[in-house]
């Protein structure tokens, strides 16, 4: 009876080991099963874009001016101050004129005296009284003040220094009280009705560029997109960067972009090519900077170094690292690593 209670005993502990044996055999399947990390894909294929040439570029006025006195002298006057406008004809600086009016002065006293001595000698000269070479001498003479007069009214004149043309003042290279030269600049004017964007594009890519093509042109200091138009293209490379010079004219009616600013310009093109692009979220960065993506085959996911090129629109031209065959995820990628096992969702 013992023998008999014994092997009963025994025979259900080894039942219940084998029931728990199959029961943690499927619990570590599960588990196992449930370490696959559910992600997105899509198959990489080449694909045509629009291709788009993208440049940083400084704002310049339309017309830059650096204006100075035809005179030397003492600056007595300026009127405006950085930043204003200033219109067409407006008096903007003025030098100290007392010299040039006592020259000026000087000046009328010469051409009196000489018109005098000239109107009693034609009395004569009319009667045959004098020689003819002494009255040439007094008509000259009243010739040479009379031009000597001009210059000192002009020299005064030049003392006053008017706005060309209506802009803003940009600069001032000299204050009031300071001693210039004859054509030293102290004022820089800028028209900027009109502005234009002075960017540089590579020689590859200049046969997409052509004078009368719109742009945008974006300044981040505004948070602003205008648009503007090719005007100028340079008719040879920089010797250094081996790029060219393109300048983009943007209407600013309310001068509101001003002179050297910071726009990014971009410029459609309507050709076309054939690049191998893919989303730019897919793409992943080591901590040294090197781009990565996670190709999934066959329930894994491997990690591809690649090498990026042009970015149009939401994608990102792969030049290396993949062949165009593979599918690529696209979604959960952050939690995997190379190896990983994944669940794949066709996108």
């Amino acid at each position: 009876m013992l023998e008999t209670r014994h092997f009963t005993y025994s025979t259900a502990l080894l039942m219940a080991c084998m029931v728990g044996f199959s029961a943690c055999k499927s619990k570590n399947t599960a588990v196992t099963e449930d370490r696959s990390i559910p992600v997105l894909t899509e198959k990489v294929s080449v694909q045509p874009v629009a291709q788009e040439i993208s440049v940083s570029g400084n704002i310049e006025g339309n017309k830059t001016v650096r204006l100075g006195f035809l005179v030397a002298g003492k600056i007595n006057h300026i009127s405006a101050n950085e930043g204003q406008t200033v219109r067409s004809g407006q008096l903007i600086a003025s030098l100290d004129p007392a010299s040039y009016n006592i020259a000026k002065e000087l000046a009328d006293i010469q051409v009196n005296q000489v018109t005098d001595e000239y109107e009693r000698l034609k009395k004569m000269h009319e009667r045959n009284s004098i020689a003819e070479s002494d009255f040439r001498k007094v008509d000259f003479a009243l010739q040479g003040a009379r031009v000597q007069q001009k210059l000192h009214d002009k020299n005064l004149a030049d003392t006053k220094l008017y706005a060309p043309f209506s802009g803003v003042l940009l600069k001032k290279l000299a204050e009031p009280g300071e001693i210039v030269a004859q054509g030293m600049p102290i004022l820089v004017v800028s028209d900027i009705q009109k502005v234009k964007v002075s960017a540089y594009i590579p020689e590859s890519q200049l046969s997409l560029i052509r004078i009368g093509q719109m742009a945008n042109v974006q300044v981040s200091a505004l948070g602003e997109t205008f648009e503007g138009k090719i005007v100028e293209v340079g008719g040879a490379a920089d010797v250094t960067t081996r790029a060219f010079t393109v300048k983009i004219e943007v209407p600013n009616p309310k001068q509101i972009i001003r002179p050297g600013m910071i726009a990014e310009v971009t410029i459609p093109s309507t050709e076309e090519k054939s690049v191998l692009a893919i989303p730019a979220t897919a793409i992943l960065r080591t901590p040294e900077g090197q781009a990565y993506v996670f190709v999934a085959d066959n329930g894994i996911a491997y990690q591809r170094n690649v090498s990026v090129g042009g970015i149009y629109g939401d994608k990102v031209e792969i030049l290396s690292g993949l062949t165009g065959n593979e599918t690529l995820v696209t979604g959960g990628q952050h939690r995997l690593t190379n190896g990983s096992r994944i669940s794949v969702n066709q996108n």
